[in-house]
């Protein structure tokens, strides 16, 4: 029998009604192209929401965002960047895209973000083989800041520059500070499905006129300063359009709200699962980290919860048409970059082996969450009455997760 429930998503867009009245003065004044008042005014309400000292540049996407700030960081081929395993391949793919190479770091278990340990670690052994890194691309995963402190240090003691993905994370801040304003470079994404939307679109975050003036120029076919088409440079058609940006503009509105919506769902999922053993819901190690929870994940230790995994609890919600998905897949592991050095354990594998980013949607209604409430309530007691066998590690991971679990889970697993 099919399954006539409406669709709950991940993270769908929320609109707040204003937009309409910016995309119309668009069409009204026929700035429908690249470029018009609304990508000016979308640029000073980022401006002034992260701080009124950065420049903004709005562009087509984060991965753009990311691109153009690994260009403007200098990186060619055959350079090395350092780069978070466990984020999305839109972090790395623009390393590829310069024919540089990455270098993958492994995560640490309190923010789920890079850890500090292992990029020292890959730092000096890459120079004693004579490739000093060219950058350092940071990820604040699901809207958790990284240790930004921590990191600071390291790239200060080795200058090598941080080009900060905050694609998730806007909103988010560390000790009061705004995520996107930390990196030499930083990077936000308006996908779709981000915490305010611009259907398609990103910004580049730099510090100096100088920054922005050059990225623009590159995202812009690098036009030089002539009555014709001139060009010296490679460019790019990277710009954010008027149309894009007037949906910026009304999503701007209501940021706030959004952040405070789905920080309210993360709360409703520690009071889902406070009860229920096994299940961690992923916070932040202390009040110096306020994250806008854009996707709430946890991570269910089978030894605690009567054998019930992330993948029961993910075929439970699409059973009730409900989405749900593992958590990243580290890079290091994925086809495309598993044959590029990695520094670190097994944090990043371990986590995605046994988390889930749950429905965090800032437009999710109450009979939403009744519904998802009710499908998490069914199959851990459902669960509860078979007699589960202990679940069995692998032995030759066995040090590494327990040395994790040990720290991040409390529990110790069984070897073979």
């Amino acid at each position: 029998m099919l399954n006539t429930n409406t669709r709950i998503y991940l993270s769908s867009p929320h609109m707040s009604g204003a937009e309409q009245k910016y995309v119309n003065q668009a069409f009204d004044t026929n700035w429908v192209a690249p470029l018009g008042k609304n990508v000016d005014a979308f640029e000073t309400d980022l401006k002034n929401y992260l701080d009124p000292k950065v420049y903004v540049t709005a562009l087509s996407s984060g991965t753009a965002a990311i691109h153009l700030g690994l260009l403007l960081l200098d990186v060619k081929a055959g350079d090395e960047v350092l780069c978070q395993s466990l984020t999305f391949t839109a972090s790395a793919n623009p390393i590829l895209y310069l024919k540089a190479i990455p270098v993958f770091i492994d995560s640490e278990p309190d923010t789920w973000n890079m850890c500090p340990i292992a990029l020292e670690k890959a730092i000096i052994d890459r120079i004693q083989l004579g490739k000093k890194p060219k950058a350092i691309v940071t990820v604040h995963l699901y809207g958790n800041p990284y240790k930004v402190n921590a990191i600071r240090i390291i790239a200060e003691k080795y200058q090598i520059p941080i080009l900060e993905d905050a694609a998730e994370a806007l909103g988010s801040s560390y000790k009061g500070q705004k995520c996107g304003t930390f990196g030499d470079l930083s990077v936000l994404s308006f996908n779709g499905n981000k915490i305010i939307t611009t259907s398609g679109g990103g910004a580049l975050i730099s510090h100096t006129e100088k920054e922005r003036t050059k990225a623009i120029f590159l995202a812009t076919q690098a036009r030089d300063n002539a009555i014709h088409y001139e060009h010296s440079e490679l460019g790019y058609n990277y710009r954010l359009s008027n149309i894009c940006a007037s949906i910026g503009r009304g999503q701007m509105e209501v940021l706030d709200e959004h952040v405070a919506l789905r920080r309210d769902m993360n709360a409703f999922y520690k009071k889902l699962f406070q009860d229920i053993p096994g299940v961690y819901v992923h916070d932040m190690p202390s009040e110096d980290y306020f994250s806008n929870h854009w996707l709430t994940a946890i991570t269910i230790n089978p030894n605690q919860s009567n054998g019930i995994t992330a993948t029961d609890l993910r075929l439970a919600f699409e059973a009730d048409n409900i989405e749900s998905r593992p958590l990243w897949k580290p890079l290091h592991l994925q086809p495309l970059y598993q044959e590029y050095p990695y520094y670190g354990n097994t944090v990043a594998q371990d986590l995605f082996d046994i988390g889930l980013c749950l429905p965090s949607g800032s437009n999710l209604t109450d009979p939403e969450r009744k519904r998802i409430k009710n499908v998490v309530k069914d199959l851990f007691k459902i669960k509860k009455k078979i007699a589960s066998k202990p679940v069995v590690v692998r032995k030759n991971r066995l040090l590494d997760f327990n040395s994790f679990a040990k720290l991040f889970l409390g529990v110790h697993f069984k070897t073979t």
